[in-house]
């Protein structure tokens, strides 16, 4: 099993008689499933908690507000995610963050945990399988849509109830802006992809025209 947690690493020059500077280091780089895995952990922990003491609508409340702070900004992501900031260090900041953002006491307590473990850079995935949960328990999908610029309340109500219809469920929408698209919309609902964009079908044509020489 392969375990790239902190280690220690030693830097200094040739000259035997200067001193050694040890600085600790974190390897984030663990495969995808692995990191999946720990998500989904920590996320079964936290739904569990709060289903228990009857704080699910906090949590969902407090889900959104963290997806939509690590989405916006940098500087937090380089909390999560940086193999040199010290585990001390990136407790103090997520606790700061939580404060800060006001998060309940479960949430909170175990970004902690998951500072003192090495283990936020996987808080992005934990937050996305957090959204699945509460999803499922309400009875509602969640579709990760990528569009070229922010949707009215019409289109979103609009796509809404044409994915509603399709699912036979209710349908939040997770949008992201994504410039390189010309036009339309990318739609993903689990491992179903739609892709409505002007780039799909002009790749599609590349290809054809390839496959036609």
């Amino acid at each position: 099993m392969i375990r790239p947690l902190s280690g220690r690493v030693c830097i200094g020059s040739a000259n035997a008689g200067r001193a050694k500077k040890t600085v600790e280091r974190v390897d984030v780089s663990e495969p995808a499933s692995i990191s999946t895995g720990i998500a989904a952990r920590y996320a079964r922990a936290v739904f569990d908690l709060s289903r228990e003491s009857g704080d699910l609508k906090a949590l969902a409340s407090d889900v959104a507000a963290l997806d939509e702070a690590i989405k916006a900004s940098p500087e937090l992501r380089g909390v999560l995610t940086s193999p040199v900031i010290s585990r001390e260090e990136q407790g103090n900041a997520v606790s700061a963050v939580a404060a800060k953002m006001g998060l309940g006491a479960v949430v909170a307590n175990t970004l902690k945990l998951m500072a003192s473990k090495r283990r936020l850079f996987v808080t992005p995935q934990m937050v996305e399988a957090l959204k699945g949960m509460l999803a499922d328990d309400a009875g509602e999908v969640t579709a990760e849509v990528r569009a070229p610029k922010a949707l009215t309340k019409t289109q979103s109500e609009k796509l809404s109830k044409a994915l509603k219809a399709s699912t036979g469920k209710d349908v939040n929408l997770d949008v992201t802006i994504d410039d390189g698209l010309i036009g339309g919309l990318v739609v993903k609902i689990g491992s179903q992809m739609i892709d409505t964009s002007v780039r799909a079908k002009l790749n599609a044509l590349q290809n054809t025209m390839k496959e036609v020489r």
